[in-house]
Formats: structure tokens, C-alpha cells, sequence
């Protein structure tokens, strides 16, 4: 009986970090160490990502009436969750770069935004610039037509107070004639 409590309990944990992630993706982690695990987890903890590992029964009746139930087919064998709450970028990085230099991490799976990605997805998710330097780059963007109106507004007015210059200068010109 306290076992199953456990369970329970183990699967409402679950589908309380499903519910809060913006982003998951599953690995399968079979060949790695403790030591390397955590390692690899040391890694996402540094961009506010967590790694659990759980059974694919009760991974899978979290995942139920969820939009990560669609994972539900990648849960065979061992497998590890990634969850994070902020950044789905610099998990799919650390992930991917971890899984570069240590090959017994396979990339299953992931979902972001409620689409499921595959293994070549979240490498090109890997590949993208960190946010901040999105986000500089699309605030720079939106300020360069800006900039160039204030530009053509400027040299108009300039435009306008030498006419205005010229016609000032040529009235004073025949009031002194």
C-alpha cells in the first residue's frame, strides 16, 4: 500500500513540473554513470533546468490530458526529462553540446510551445543565439526604420530652414537695394 501512495505521489510531482515547464526534453541516458549524471545535471542547473529520471508508466500517466502527452511513445527504455521554466534555448544547448562530447546521451524527444520537436530540431534550437542577444538584435531591428524616418525628417527640416534662410537673405537683400 505504501508503495502505491508513493507512486501517486511520484506522478502528481510530475504532472506539477509538466504543467509549470515552458520546454521538456527527453534523453536516453543508459551507459552514463552517477558521475556523469551529475555532471550533466550541474550543467542545467547553471541555466535553472531540472533533470529527473522516472519510471515511463508513471511518466506517462503524468503526461496524460497534457499537451506533453504526446510524448507518451518516447517513453520506453530508459529515460531521463529535462523541465525547465525559462529557457528553452539554453536547454536544448547544454543538452545538446553535453551530448556532443559524451555520445551514450541520446536525444529522444522534446515539446516547446505544445509542438514536439525531434532530435535535429533541438539541435537547431541549440544552434540560436542565447535570448538576450535575440532580443538585442529584434530591438535593433525594430529601431533601424525609426532611426532612418528621423534621419529623412531631419534633412527635410534642414532642407526647410535654408529655404526659408535663402528667402530671408534675398528679402533683406532688396530692402537694402
Amino acid at each position: 500500500m505504501a508503495g502505491k501512495v508513493a507512486k501517486v505521489e511520484k506522478v502528481a510531482a510530475l504532472q506539477v513540473k509538466f504543467a509549470q515547464a515552458k520546454g521538456v526534453i527527453l534523453s536516453d541516458y543508459r551507459g552514463l554513470n552517477v558521475r556523469q549524471m551529475a555532471e550533466l545535471r550541474g550543467r542545467l542547473r547553471t541555466a535553472a533546468v531540472e533533470l529527473q529520471v522516472a519510471k515511463n508508466t508513471l511518466a506517462r500517466r503524468a503526461t496524460e490530458g497534457t499537451e506533453y502527452g504526446q510524448l507518451s511513445e518516447y517513453f520506453v527504455g530508459p529515460t531521463s526529462i529535462a523541465f525547465t521554466m525559462d529557457d528553452v534555448v539554453a536547454m536544448a544547448k547544454i543538452l545538446s553540446e553535453y551530448a556532443r562530447s559524451e555520445p551514450k546521451l541520446e536525444i529522444r524527444a522534446g515539446v516547446v510551445e505544445g509542438k514536439i520537436i525531434a532530435p535535429q530540431d533541438i539541435a537547431t534550437l541549440a544552434d540560436l543565439p542565447p535570448r538576450d542577444v535575440l532580443m538585442a538584435r529584434f530591438l535593433a531591428n525594430m529601431q533601424s526604420p525609426l532611426a532612418g524616418f528621423v534621419g529623412v525628417l531631419q534633412g527635410v527640416l534642414r532642407q526647410l530652414l535654408s529655404v526659408l534662410q535663402a528667402i530671408q537673405e534675398a528679402k533683406e537683400g532688396q530692402s537694402a537695394s
